[in-house]
């Protein structure tokens, strides 16, 4: 069979695809069971939408009945840069717009377990002179203008994405939004100099929101163009050059009546959130991208930075539940925003832990490496106003359930009254009144000023990772079934090692 892969001229990644077990793993069968209840057959094709501020990917299907329904959404790891399209290489950026995923785009021999390109820079990215290369939909939890899906979550899109090629399917659409295109995010993203591109890809979320059908996708004008159709009078169908003036097209009158009508409601909503007050969301917080709340939940001082979890969710009821996939040990998760953390009322359920600083430099153990400012933050100087300590002292605010802190031994130091006073003066200056923290968190214990213990190993992340992952549908775990022949993937020390096996 091998040999006769190889005589029809399948390229190498095909080949391994028939011999590789990761990619082989079959769909799950409660996916399957999920499937038949919602009349799906288990080789039709699916369409995938994913949103940054949500940090979600949803994987779509198509019905019996030719429309697309939501099979279900898995939570995104981690994504980098900000809110916003991809621009150059070596922004950070995860791309957002509309791409389309071949077969030839599914890497089954990627070092990050398993992965898919998106395919940017699509014919509108390229019009506009953007670049960037090998932007992907992976495994693990690191990225670097990629989604980051963990090992088992890929396995389970891989294999829906594998199953409907195998079904006839000759490519997937991907969608990628900023946030979910509802009038609240947009009034308040209402200012973000990105809005003209977000309306403009709107117009698509628009045309799958009213059809649940896969927009057809061209570009013309340096603009995206959707569902176009031959006009009645044409002899052919029309031919779109992302750089070049539009040809003459029209959009089927059932589709353009509804999301006309849509996008009525939408803008109407708006603007009676906007008057009523709707605050505009922070710009330039300087956060590189977000991670899901259920995964920040898991990590000591872990933050969703630019993403935003389902409200009634807090860290503390997450940290309880189970996590959808592997988080290694090196997960780097998103930097809080001190300066907004300072600004804002603290939520209940973040504690602040103390810790006496004998040395003139004290560091604090991160899983993100800390951003240094003069003169404290907000919660050190809180702490020393409420009495935790005399001298230099460094307060950490983790929204994680629990957090780790290690001070550094050196020289020791004293805080003269003239510096008290003026720390003590910038405390109660940035304290926000009626939310004194002390009534609700437990106080904090001071530590002894001595040399750090080196850390124990966090037992919650996993050192190395399985050939194989079970699936997380089906609940994962130790005993979960492995596919025969897997060979263990033995996991690299930086991201660019890794990420060079990419391609």
């Amino acid at each position: 069979m091998t040999a006769g892969v190889l005589l029809s001229g399948c390229d190498t990644d095909q080949v391994s695809l028939a011999t590789n077990a990761k990619a082989n793993q079959p769909v799950p069968p409660k996916l399957i069971a999920a499937m038949a209840e919602k009349d799906m057959d288990l080789q039709s094709p699916i369409l995938v939408r994913l949103f940054k501020q949500e940090a979600e990917l949803e994987v779509w299907k198509q019905t019996r009945n030719g429309q697309f329904a939501l099979l279900k959404t898995y939570p995104i790891c981690r994504w980098s840069g900000d809110l916003g399209p991809k621009v150059r290489e070596g922004d950070r950026q995860a791309p957002e717009g509309f791409y389309s995923i071949n077969p030839s785009q599914m890497n089954p021999q990627s070092s990050y377990y398993l992965s898919f390109n998106t395919g940017y820079p699509n014919a509108f990215d390229k019009a506009l002179g953007r670049t960037g290369s090998q932007l992907m939909v992976h495994g693990d939890c690191s990225s670097r203008g990629c989604y980051a899906m963990t090992d088992e979550q890929i396995a389970e899109i891989y294999s829906l994405g594998r199953e409907s090629f195998f079904g006839g399917q000759k490519a997937f659409q991907l969608q990628a939004y900023p946030f979910k295109m509802t009038p609240v995010n947009m009034a308040r993203h209402r200012n973000n100099p990105n809005m003209p591109f977000w309306k403009m890809i709107k117009e698509g979320y628009d045309h799958f929101e009213v059809t649940r059908q896969e927009p057809k996708v061209d570009f013309c004008e340096k603009k995206y163009v959707f569902d176009a159709a031959r006009p009645a009078d044409a002899k052919r169908d029309p031919v779109f050059d992302a750089s070049a003036k539009c040809p003459a097209y029209v959009i089927p009158e059932e589709i353009a009546s509804a999301v006309r009508e849509k996008q009525q409601q939408d803008e109407a909503a708006v603007a009676r959130l906007v008057a009523k007050g709707t605050p505009v969301a922070r710009m330039n917080t300087g956060i590189d991208g977000g991670m899901n709340k259920v995964f920040a939940a898991k990590i000591p001082e872990g933050s969703t930075g630019l993403s935003e979890g389902a409200e009634g969710t807090t860290l503390q009821m997450l940290a309880m539940a189970k996590a959808p996939g592997t988080i290694p040990g090196h997960v780097n998760p998103p930097k809080p925003n001190l300066d907004a953390v300072a600004s804002a009322p603290a939520p209940r359920e973040e504690p602040v832990v103390a810790v006496s600083a004998p040395a003139a430099n004290t560091r604090v153990a991160s899983a993100a490496p800390a951003e240094k400012s003069e003169g404290g933050g907000f919660f050190s100087n809180l702490g020393r106003k409420m009495g935790f300590g005399t001298a230099d002292t460094t307060a950490t605010a983790t929204p994680a359930p629990q957090a780790t802190a290690s001070v550094a031994p050196a020289a020791q130091t004293s805080t003269t009254p003239a510096t008290a006073a003026s720390r003590l003066k910038a405390a109660v200056t940035r304290f926000v009144p009626g939310q004194d923290k002390t009534k609700d968190a437990p106080k904090p214990a001071v530590a002894a000023a001595k040399p750090a213990e080196p850390p124990k190993p966090d037992t919650r992340l996993a050192a190395t990772r399985p050939a194989l992952k079970p699936s997380v549908s089906d609940g994962a775990g130790d005993n979960a079934p492995m596919i025969s022949g897997a060979a263990p993937v033995v996991q690299s020390n930086s991201f660019d090692s890794r990420f060079s096996a990419v391609k």
